[in-house]
């Protein structure tokens, strides 16, 4: 009860603060959520791999540059995850064509196959966060959000 009377009087006095905490709030709810569903339902791979995976099946080969961008990561977390991929025999790390400093990453046939088999249910686990809204609520969610970001943008 004490938090949320120091949160009113903070979001009283920053009345944008109420907003930002319902975002991140969110964000780590839905991430919790399909995270702890992922493990319930031993998938063997975590949402940040999933989100890896993803990328690579609908977009082909990616520089790992491309890949963190696409992902929303940064390289070093990045390159955790496609060497935890590249453990599982997800993904595979292949020698760009013409920038031998880089590496292109992509799927191999047993990653291919891992897309395949778990699309239909991440589908399900995401849908549940938007059940009871209205297409109506997602153009404006969206309009919102496209905001905020463009808002944040880094010069």
């Amino acid at each position: 009860m004490l938090i949320f009377v120091i949160l009113n009087i903070v979001m009283q006095k920053e009345p944008y603060h109420m907003y930002s905490f319902l975002l991140d709030r969110t964000a780590r709810r839905v991430k919790q959520y399909a995270q702890a569903t992922f493990a319930t339902k031993g998938f063997d791979i975590t949402v940040d791999q999933w989100m890896v995976l993803k990328n690579l099946h609908e977009y082909a080969d990616l520089t790992q540059k491309e890949l963190a961008e696409r992902c929303g990561k940064d390289q070093p977390t990045l390159t955790r995850i496609v060497d935890l991929l590249t453990k599982k025999q997800l993904a595979e790390r292949k020698i760009h064509p013409t920038d031998r400093r880089s590496f292109i990453v992509h799927l191999t046939a047993q990653g291919e196959a891992k897309v395949r088999e778990l699309s239909p249910q991440v589908t399900t686990i995401r849908n549940k966060a938007w059940e009871q809204l209205n297409e109506r609520d997602f153009e404006e969610l969206e309009r919102i959000l496209n905001t905020i970001y463009q808002n944040l943008a880094l010069e």
